[in-house]
Formats: C-alpha cells, structure tokens, sequence
C-alpha cells in the first residue's frame, strides 16, 4: 500500500519530466524509458506481473491507463482545402473536409486540440516517393492545356477518375503536407494523436494517379515516421484495398500494412489473402477481403483479433491509420454496413495501445456522412462522447430531417457468413503466428529530425481568427467557438537515400512554381 501511494505520488513529476525531455530533445524513446520504468513500479505495487500490466494499459509498453484518458491531439486544417473541386458530378468533394471543420468547431472540439496550418508540400517532398516527371507533370497541367498533353495524361492515368480541375498541384500539396507535419509533429513527441482528414489518398502510385488520388500522402508521412521509428504499422477501413501503401512497402519488414476492404469485382480488384508480401516483406503486407453488407459486430469479430496480434508481435513504434468513410452504411459508392460507431471503434482501439497515431481521411462520397463519421472520430481522439443532437450551423440544413450526428445502419444482407469470417480470422492469425517477434532493424545512422520552431505554452500567439474562417456564416445564433490557428511552417527533413532504404533520390530538375491557379468559394460543391 506505502510503495503503490509513493509512485502514485511520483506521477505528476515524472509528467512534468517527460514534457522537459520531449521540448529538449524531441525523443519519444525517452519518454517512453520514463514511462515503462514508472509504469513497472506502480504495477509492481498493486501486485501486478508486468504481463498484466501490458494488457491493463491496451497492449502496449506505456500506461495510457483507461480509454477515457486524454490525449495530446495535434489537427492540421487548411481552409482552402474546402475550395477544389473535381468537377461536375465527380463523387469525390473536397468540401467534406470543411463541413467536418464546422462540425468540429460547433461541437466545441477545436479548443481541446492544437490546431494547425500546415505548410504545403514541396517538389522535392512529393519526390521522396514520386518520379521527378510524373511530379513535373502534375504542377504543370491545366484544364487549358491537357489537350495538348493526351499522351502524357495518358501515361500518368490522369483524365477520367483522375480529372484535371483548377488548382490540382496546390490541392496535392496541401494534402499531403498536413499528412507530413502530422507525421513530424508524432516523431518530436508534440502529440500523441495527430489529423489530418483531407489525407488518406491510398490510391496513388509512385508514377501514375488512381481512384481520385494524385499523390500518395500516406508513404509519404509513413517514410517521415521512419525516420524515427524502426517499425510503422498502417491500418486501412476504407472500403477499398489500399493497393497504393501495399505496392509502396511490398518488400520491407519495416512497414507492415493491414487492409479491411471489399474484395471481388470491385475497384482496385487487388487485396487477396493470399497477398502477403514479398523478400523481406513475406507476411508484413495482410489483407483481409471482405463481401457486402458487412455490419459492426462481423467487422470487429476481425478487427480487434487481428489488429491485437499484429500489436503483439510486429510492435510499431508509430500507426497510421486510414479511415475511410466509404465503408459506412449508406455510402454512395460503398457496399458495407457499418454504422458511425462501429466505425469509430476501430480508432478506439487503435487508441488504446498509447503509440503515436497519425489519423487520416480517405474515401467518403454521402458528404454529410463522411462529416459526421470524423467529426465523431475527433471526440474519440481526445476521449470526448459527442451529443447525437446536432448544435446549429451553416452545413445544419445538410443533416435533416433527423439533425443527429448518428444514423442507423440499414437492414441490408450481410454476405460475410460466420463461417468465412472464421476462416478469414484464422488465415491470418495463422500468418502472425510465423512472425515470432518484432524484426530487429540496424540503424547506422539516422537523418535528422525535422525542427518544428520552439512554441512557448505560456505566451498567447500573436496569430489569432475566428474558427472557421472567413467561408462560414457568422451569425449569431450559430457562432463558432474562438480558437488559436498557428500557422505551423514545417518541412521535412531532406533524407539522404544511404540512411533510408525507403527513400527515392532527390530531383535532379527543379521544378519551378508557374501554376498556382487557386479555386474560388464559386467552385464548392453543395450537393451531397
């Protein structure tokens, strides 16, 4: 009882130290020393054996305590990102990501979060993954000249699914760059959770557009992750396989991806159980091939097994994972059952583990849905339960008649049989079992970290607005809560290819900036 109330009373010291070692020098492998010492201790005291102590704290070596525990939340926002649009009757609409924004402000989440703008991504970014000309290519074609360009649209699968609309290269870059500075807000220990819902593009390959994706966030903030951490794990629940981010790490243990999607003819078509990786990436790409109608107690009948064991034995020192919300129920292009909860509850349990965890968008084509689903997978982030009753806004007349944040899951079939969910769990689970521990990955030496400048925590910033901006109505019975933007100007560390297996070499042409063609409010899409 004395030893269990004398670490007790150590914690708020030991906090206080982890914040102090985090601002200095930007480790999170010290933070974590710290923390599995104290946790040993304390667990030590309540006559725990460190095996319980594991499983008490969600699977992990660090004592995030219960679900409800708060979280350090970084979310990455920029207005403009409301303003692209793909065109007339294209199902995929950027100003979601705005209608979610408004959400989050109205619920009152934005002051629990630090929220930020981030810096759009250079050419030589997009080029740590990307070809030099397919990245040339995107920051130079218009709407005005991609009939003089039929044969490169046609390489780079640019035209159909892929359109060329107004602003397309700003709009890659500022995807993508809140997807990097969330990955480099995790590696200096600012956050435990980092957000980025206009991310998640899973799609797009290395030198050709796909499925409404341009350029490939996701690898891009993974190879940011690596640069710290030995080990990335990357979870999928869009609907469709995330062919993109499997192509990307095929080969390597040190990225294992793990992909929920539908499965047959059904866009990419790729994802098969049998798909497991290649070399030294053999069993660290899974996929889990799924049939319509799937509802929220099958889906985490797999989930929650699936993703526990990959938690045992590849041990990721960071998690990206990618919420799609085309798997909801009632998606326009989607085929499954799931309800927002259901949904959610896989970032819950993501959550509960306490590794740095970088949460992006996807796919999402009922707009007022897809809204929804992120507004209330925000909450779950920071350990907050929303009201179902919405508060009003500008996006209010959206969301009738019911104006709920949930909505009930249709009575559709479910074509996942309790007996091929069985095989599904155990294929799986039989491929984990090959892996008996966490690869061990040498480390010559590492680049850099990225240097976010110093943020004193007690000094008010001098950059203050209104939460949204400038695009939502400001009346006064529906006035949005005030917070703090910073405008976080972070850019990542240029990787030399001799210290990242992962990393292509830089650009050998610069690509000069001629195009920045920058939609209008006229372009938002107000149909869902």
């Amino acid at each position: 009882f004395l030893l269990n109330k004398y670490f007790r009373c150590l914690a708020p010291f030991c906090l206080s130290s982890n914040r102090k070692v985090v601002r200095r020098r930007g480790s999170a492998v010290e933070v974590e020393r710290i923390s599995r010492v104290f946790a040993f201790l304390v667990g030590s005291a309540k006559g725990l054996s460190l095996r319980a102590l594991i499983m008490e704290s969600g699977g992990n070596s660090l004592p995030s305590g219960r679900d409800g525990v708060k979280r350090k939340v970084s979310y990455f926002y920029d207005p403009e990102v409301g303003n692209y649009y793909y065109g007339q009757g294209h199902p995929m609409k950027p100003h979601r990501i705005r209608m979610t924004h408004a959400l989050l402000a109205h619920y009152g989440l934005l002051q629990h979060m630090q929220v930020l703008k981030p810096t759009p991504a250079k050419d030589r970014d997009l080029c740590k993954f990307h070809a030099d000309d397919y990245v040339s290519f995107l920051r130079a074609i218009t709407p005005e000249t991609q009939q003089d360009q039929l044969r490169q649209l046609k390489r780079f699968n640019v035209g159909e699914d892929c359109p060329v609309f107004d602003g397309l290269y700003s709009f890659c870059q500022t995807y993508a760059g809140g997807s990097v500075a969330g990955a480099v807000k995790l590696n200096q220990g600012g956050s435990d959770i980092a957000i980025n819902w206009s991310g998640g593009l899973h799609h797009a390959k290395k030198c050709e557009a796909s499925g409404f994706c341009y350029v490939n966030d996701i690898v891009l903030a993974i190879l940011e992750l690596l640069k710290v951490h030995e080990r990335v794990l990357y979870v999928d629940i869009d609907i469709h396989h995330g062919d993109g981010v499997e192509e990307a790490f095929y080969t390597t243990d040190r990225v294992m991806t793990v992909s929920f999607h539908k499965f047959g003819d059904y866009f990419p078509g790729t994802g098969d159980i049998r798909d497991i990786g290649y070399g030294k990436g053999k069993y660290y790409s899974l996929n889990v091939p799924l049939d319509d109608g799937i509802d929220d107690e099958s889906y985490q009948s797999l989930f929650r097994p699936i993703i526990g064991k990959v938690m045992e034995v590849f041990r990721p020192g960071a998690v990206v994972l990618q919420c799609g919300a085309d798997s909801l129920s009632g998606d326009r292009l989607g085929c499954f059952n799931l309800s927002i909860k259901g949904h959610a509850d896989c970032v819950r349990f993501m959550r509960s583990f306490n590794v740095p965890l970088l949460l992006l968008g996807g796919g999402g084509y009922t707009i007022r849905n897809v809204a929804r689903c992120w507004c209330y997978e925000t909450g779950v982030a920071l350990g907050m339960e929303l009201d179902d009753k919405m508060p009003q806004h500008e996006y209010y007349e959206y969301f009738g008649p019911e104006y709920n944040l949930h909505v009930a899951p249709s009575n559709m079939e479910n074509k996942n049989s309790r007996h091929l969910l069985e095989e599904i769990r155990a294929k799986l689970l039989d491929y984990l079992s090959t892996l008996q521990h966490a690869p061990s990955v040498q480390f010559q030496e590492r680049p850099p970290d990225t240097e976010l400048p110093d943020v004193d925590e007690d000094q008010d910033d001098g950059d203050k607005r209104w939460d949204p901006d400038s695009d939502m109505e400001s009346d006064d019975d529906c006035k949005p809560l005030p917070s703090q933007v910073k405008r976080e100007h972070i850019e990542p560390g240029r990787t030399d290819s001799a210290t990242n297996m992962m990393a292509i070499d830089e650009p050998r042409i610069k690509v000069e900036q001629n195009n920045s063609n920058k939609p209008s409010d006229q372009h938002a899409e107000t149909n869902s």
